[in-house]
């Protein structure tokens, strides 16, 4: 196996960045000229993995030319002696046909952030969302379905990932993938399990109307989650294993198990998907079947600011609300120290209460003697003397 040449050392993680930025170039230029995916470019600049081999090799000749630009020929020697290498295009330089972006679109490989990374005018905040939700959110909402079987839920997870990356903008705007940043909270919420507890989640919805989709569907949401989003990031979106790890919060050997898994489980039942490029084919065939639209970028945007106008009064409510009971307790509570009462106890020596006990014969008489008057006993009248 070639290793990399002691002459082209390869700088830190920071240092490639820098060289990077420096000559105007993009993850994604710098992935084709080096025939990787964006996401192997972002996963050697962050330092998660080191190139080795040819790549290596190809990777630190190309961060030293970055870094000591050669000198340009003089104009009429260029004109004078034309060279076929200035006029053809370098074969580094051509998209590669085994790179993420040639894949099918049709579940999205959201690579990249080329709605942000254009050289193009400076664009309000407002504008490279929009601009980031139409390169991203079709692809998203297809991502979603085949995680969960749920056009409804689909929809609502990208939403929902959208509308907090508006609320962090900011934070998304200086991220070197923000199409990746949304698309980790769209699965995560996608995959949330307390979408079970909601009564309009409870019944499932119509399934494909085509048997093979069916089938396929099916196999998908009998795995795990975190295989089946193990499945969708490898197969369906094309990231490497480093990548579909670190978006998975999980270790490079578990995910491959993961995968390794998923793959079995999915050729136990359809053994037909065993060729590795059929899989691709068929996950974005299934997504694309459906029709998942994704609302407008401005409705969303509404939407996440109009829900976070509502949950701040709801906190300012419940603060004043709260002030206000503690305000009270404390302007009503005793000033000084009350000694609690004490519970009454029984004195000895008094004799108890005694109860009213039968009647005399005397006075079993008279009480019946009373009964028996017709109306009465007469009213006594006073005597005037």
């Amino acid at each position: 196996m070639t290793t990399q040449s002691p002459g082209t050392p390869l700088p830190p993680p920071k240092e490639r960045r820098r060289l990077r930025e420096h000559a105007s170039l993009t993850q994604a230029q710098l992935a084709a000229r080096l025939g990787v995916s964006r996401e192997t470019v972002r996963a050697w600049e962050a330092g998660r993995t080191t190139p080795q081999g040819r790549r290596g090799e190809a990777y630190a000749k190309l961060l030293a030319t970055l870094a000591d630009p050669p000198t340009p020929a003089p104009e009429h020697a260029s004109r004078s002696r034309p060279n076929a290498r200035t006029t053809a295009p370098r074969p580094e330089d051509r998209t590669p046909s085994n790179s993420t972006t040639a894949r099918s679109p049709a579940v999205g490989s959201s690579a990249g952030s080329s709605a942000l990374d254009s050289p193009a005018a400076a664009q309000t905040p407002a504008q490279a969302f929009d601009a980031l939700y139409a390169h991203c959110a079709p692809s998203l909402i297809r991502q979603a379905y085949l995680l969960t079987g749920r056009r409804e839920l689909a929809r609502e997870s990208v939403e929902q990932a959208f509308q907090i990356a508006w609320h962090r903008w900011p934070e998304v705007a200086v991220d070197p993938d923000p199409a990746g940043w949304v698309r980790a909270m769209a699965h995560e919420y996608a995959l949330s399990p307390w979408h079970q507890f909601r009564p309009r989640f409870r019944n499932p919805e119509p399934p494909p109307a085509i048997p093979a989709d069916r089938a396929l569907m099916d196999v998908l949401l009998s795995l795990p989650p975190s295989y089946r989003r193990t499945l969708l990031l490898y197969d369906g979106i094309g990231l490497g294993l480093p990548e579909t790890a670190a978006e998975t919060e999980a270790s490079t050997p578990a995910t491959a198990s993961r995968l390794l898994h998923a793959r079995e489980a999915v050729v136990a039942r359809l053994p037909d998907l065993a060729a590795p490029g059929l899989l691709h084919r068929r996950l974005a065939e299934v997504a694309s079947a459906e029709r998942l639209r994704a609302a407008r970028p401005a409705v969303v945007r509404m939407g996440g600011e109009r829900r976070a106008r509502l949950w701040t009064r709801a906190a300012i409510t419940f603060t004043v609300a709260l002030i206000s009971v503690t305000v009270l307790a404390l302007y009503t509570a005793p000033t000084r120290y009350q000694p609690p009462v004490p519970p009454g106890r029984t004195v000895p020596g008094v004799p108890p209460r005694a109860a009213p006990g039968p009647l005399s014969d005397t006075e079993l008489a008279l009480r019946t003697k009373l009964r028996a008057l017709p109306h009465g006993p007469q009213r006594l009248t006073p005597e005037l003397r």
